[in-house]
């Protein structure tokens, strides 16, 4: 059940959205505690048949990853009876989130004009691929799409690759952010207005906002950016670097940073190079601090390495694969691995010191609190 404790105790949110970008939200807000009752169609999410890997029941563990401290209820609002439930669910709620393509919920006579002047107070949101309106307003829109047309996939990868897609669906994820941070702040402003209002989130809007450094860099020097695999564009040593076993990756921002990394290699003399004397240097003769550094790295294993730098207060790592992440001390230390009896799932990163997140539910089936539902809103159980 909600946790007296947890920050969002006793609001309701109605969630009409499936795949990513909404799941990720309103899983996040879930854990916050608030009241989540998943609407899915007959055919359910189409995300619990994505896989393999699938768990013991046959859902997949994509559905799995973001669909915890929800309840889930079948409604077909394509037909007139599951509009009514709707309906009903909303008269009870303080937030609906959908991502239908827009002009949807408006051609089944449930748009947000008709169900805001039925709840007043309820906040809308929508997560969609371009908006509403302008040259691409209505077009769907994913992911891997977006990310090519919002300009990530051109300052991703290297020259040698070409346009690289980003391995995670970042677009989607930092969507949900966004539409998380946007339903609280009308909340917010509820309390003051008693009236909510209508939230957008759009994934090519989100994709554009994680063009930092790189639009910024543009709008101000009029230069096109270009990938620069894994270094940055504007700070340098900050790369991945060969040592004699693993790769390293280094993060030098500073110049007090670039003193410690010189004297933990035995090479101070770095410092007094001219090329190298401060970051617009270094950046310039990349190339070149590269091959020093790489010369000097080539001697040393990457295990000890680590150790002595972070000793030394320069931001540097390992590259470690997903299993030795999950294996690691601090990883389970930040409880960032969720173990709930036959349930494993990544923790939330969100920390808070009186009311923490709380793992109440489990990803539900498909229509697994239904019957009780579509009687009428209800607290968790």
């Amino acid at each position: 059940m909600t946790e007296p404790g947890s920050p969002l105790t006793g609001l309701r949110i109605i969630d009409l959205t499936r795949v990513l970008g909404g799941p990720y939200c309103t899983q996040l807000l879930g854990d916050l505690g608030a009241e989540v009752i998943k609407v899915e169609p007959p055919q359910g999410d189409e995300t619990r048949g994505w896989g393999p890997p699938f768990a013991e029941d046959g859902t997949s563990a994509y559905f799995l990853g973001v669909n915890r401290n929800k309840r889930s209820v079948v409604l077909d609002l394509a037909q007139r009876a599951g509009r009514d439930s709707l309906l009903t669910l909303l008269d009870g709620a303080d937030v609906m989130i959908e991502n239908f393509r827009t002009g949807t919920l408006e051609k089944w006579g449930i748009g947000y004009d008709v169900i805001s002047n039925r709840v007043p107070r309820l906040v809308h949101c929508r997560i969609s691929g371009f908006g509403a309106d302008g040259p691409l307003g209505g077009l769907a829109g994913y992911d891997a799409v977006v990310q090519a047309m919002a300009g990530l996939m051109s300052v991703n990868g290297s020259n040698a690759s070409g346009p690289l897609r980003v391995g995670l669906p970042v677009v989607d994820m930092v969507t949900g952010l966004y539409a998380a941070i946007g339903i609280l702040a009308a909340l917010r402003e509820r309390d003051r207005s008693g009236r909510g209002q209508f939230v957008e989130a759009a994934l090519y809007d989100c994709g554009i906002s994680l063009l930092h450094p790189y639009l910024a860099n543009f709008l101000v020097s009029g230069e096109k950016p270009k990938p620069t695999g894994n270094a940055h564009p504007n700070i340098y040593p900050y790369d991945l670097f060969q040592t004699a076993t693993e790769p390293i990756f280094l993060a030098v921002g500073n110049d007090g940073q670039f003193a410690r990394l010189a004297a933990v290699l035995g090479a101070e003399k770095l410092t007094t190079d001219p090329r190298y004397r401060d970051n617009h240097a270094r950046s310039v003769n990349r190339a070149a601090l590269k091959e020093d550094l790489e010369r000097l790295l080539s001697t040393r294993a990457c295990a000890d390495l680590a150790e002595r730098l972070a000793a030394a207060g320069v931001p540097s790592g390992p590259v470690l694969d997903i299993d030795a992440v999950t294996a690691h001390s601090h990883t389970r230390h930040r409880g960032m691995i969720v173990e709930r009896g036959n349930y494993r799932g990544t923790g939330s990163p969100i920390k808070l010191s009186r009311t923490p997140v709380t793992y109440r539910l489990p990803p539900p089936s498909l229509n697994e609190h239904g019957e009780r539902l579509r009687s009428g809103p209800h607290q968790d159980p």
